[in-house]
């Protein structure tokens, strides 16, 4: 009996799995997958009574206005006419005629293509230059080391008002005009070592380092005091000139005076002391190199008195 009763409900179950209807699979169209539904105006609400015409037509209505809403509501970004047609050099200004690489060489290039510009610090090292590009407004710092460079003119660092540094070691320079670098009202260091110079021009005041060594300067090549009024010179280098003196007057700011291997024979007492101040010292003044010279240091004892440390050289 109990096996007659698990046999009928086993073949009812099975007539009911039967019986049940079977919906059809439903193919869903990713057309409109980009948008999703949460972000409609009004969430769709799926009805098995539609017949499938109108819900397409429903959910492209919805589908267009969400579309439309979102470029109605996009922030619109205005350019000034002023901004879209100026172009910037590569230090910030404005290149007004002058190409957003600068301004254009002799060679045909601009000078922060034929050069390299990083902020304001131009680098024109070994590019076989035979002049002075110009140079952005803003330039800072100029190299131009290992080129063909003859002459430096007045005008070839005119209205570079923030240039402090300038390095033109090791070209060919034999001239330059008087007036190249004073008007430089920055200028801090110059370094012309390595060069054919036999003059030096006249100095901006603002010079802390100045390096002319491996020159032609002679005995003629440096102005009567030519250093005077730099009263914040630290670092005076000219070695290997053929000078026969030491350049008079040195200002009081100076720390450090190289000369080696010129032609120096002689030195006085007041060459860096005062002769009849005994109670003067001359503190910053701790660099002194006169090895390479034909002097003897130990002739003239009463000239380093007043210095914190002997200079360098021959006392033989």
């Amino acid at each position: 009996m109990q096996t007659f009763v698990n046999v009928f409900l086993g073949f009812f179950i099975f007539e009911s799995v039967v019986a049940a209807p079977i919906s059809d699979t439903i193919i869903y169209d990713s057309e409109f997958y980009d948008i999703p539904l949460g972000e409609l105006p009004h969430p769709f609400a799926y009805d098995e009574n539609k017949q499938s015409d109108q819900v397409e037509t429903d959910i492209g209505a919805k589908l267009l206005s969400v579309i439309q809403e979102s470029y109605s509501s996009a922030p619109l970004t205005e350019e000034t006419e002023d901004e879209a047609s100026t172009p910037k050099l590569i230090d910030g200004s404005s290149a007004q005629g002058s190409g957003v690489l600068g301004p254009q060489t002799q060679d045909g290039l601009p000078t922060c293509l034929l050069c390299t510009c990083l902020g304001t610090t131009v680098y024109c090292d070994d590019r076989e230059l035979h002049a002075v590009p110009p140079l952005p407004k803003k330039t800072t710092y100029f190299y131009s080391r290992y080129n063909r460079i003859k002459k430096i003119n007045r005008n070839d660092f005119a209205n570079l008002n923030h240039l402090k540094r300038i390095d033109l070691t090791a070209n060919f320079i034999t001239d330059i005009h008087k007036d190249a670098f004073r008007r430089l009202p920055q200028l801090q260091e110059l370094v012309l070592r390595d060069n054919r110079i036999r003059q030096l021009p006249e100095l901006p005041s603002t010079l802390t380092f100045i390096d002319v060594s491996k020159n032609r300067l002679g005995r003629r090549g440096i102005p009567n005091e030519a250093f005077k009024n730099l009263d914040e010179l630290q670092h005076l280098y000219i070695t290997d000139n053929n000078l026969d003196h030491i350049p008079l007057p040195l200002p009081e700011s100076l720390q450090a005076l190289h000369l080696q291997n010129n032609n120096i024979q002689e030195m006085h007492e007041d060459t860096f002391c005062k002769r009849r101040d005994f109670t003067y010292v001359r503190r910053a003044l701790e660099d002194i190199r006169l090895d390479g010279n034909p002097i003897n240091l130990s002739k003239t004892p009463y000239a380093y008195i007043c210095l914190p440390r002997l200079p360098v050289g021959n006392l033989i």
